[in-house]
């Protein structure tokens, strides 16, 4: 994954879309924590541009608890994080690693679009899990929003995704054309991966909508006792 893809930038009329749908997922999950006790949360995906407002946006508006972690393959440089892994979250975690980066609440925002393969988002998800001491969120764009809002491009993606990718290609968008940068997913999609892990987890998937069509999918995990 290359190291720039958790840092993309939105612009102007996008950005402020953007931004009002995050501030809605951030209500979502203040919701599903309101009866946790959470004392420390963990943002997985952590972009070293907090300049632009839309940048961590989600992790930055889940205030009041204790200690805040990140995991970026960015090496994260900010006062607002207690402690920082720079590491892929689809790499292999080293018991302690876990141990010290494991919280009440993880988050990941508009991530697991972005790690690669099936397998990687599997892995992923698989990682989330052993990180999370109560409750994880995940949240992505829904691959069938009629725009896709990496390319600002609209219908292309709702093809198959080697033809998506081709159609990339061919009009000089290289980067999302390669899985490894660019993989959008749907909602059968994440359940389908999320019943791998039902012995270790309960989960809901809330949605936010934009001109009346789910635009973003809000995965709340709650690992079983």
């Amino acid at each position: 994954m290359e190291n720039n893809i958790y840092a993309i930038k939105h612009y102007g009329f996008v950005d402020r879309i953007v931004i009002k749908k995050r501030l809605e997922i951030i209500e979502i999950i203040k919701n599903n924590i309101v009866n946790l006790k959470i004392e420390n949360v963990l943002d997985i995906g952590t972009t070293k541009d907090f300049n632009n407002k839309s940048s961590n946006l989600i992790v930055k508006g889940i205030k009041g608890f204790n200690k805040y972690k990140s995991i970026s393959d960015q090496k994260i440089d900010s006062e607002y994080f207690d402690k920082c892994l720079t590491k892929s979250i689809t790499d292999s975690f080293s018991i302690n690693e876990i141990k010290d980066m494991k919280s009440d609440l993880v988050i990941s925002s508009a991530s697991i679009e972005h790690v690669g393969n099936k397998s990687n988002q599997i892995k992923m998800i698989e990682n989330i899990i052993k990180l999370t001491n109560k409750i994880f969120v995940i949240t992505t764009p829904n691959r069938y929003y009629p725009i896709d809002f990496h390319t600002k491009l609209p219908l292309i993606h709702w093809f198959s995704k080697k033809f998506h990718r081709f159609c990339l290609k061919k009009i000089g968008l290289d980067f999302f054309s390669k899985e490894k940068n660019l993989n959008l997913i749907s909602k059968n999609d994440i359940i389908e991966m999320l019943e791998i892990f039902k012995k270790d987890i309960v989960f809901k998937i809330h949605t936010v909508k934009l001109l009346g069509l789910v635009s973003n999918l809000i995965i709340i995990g709650k690992i079983k006792i």
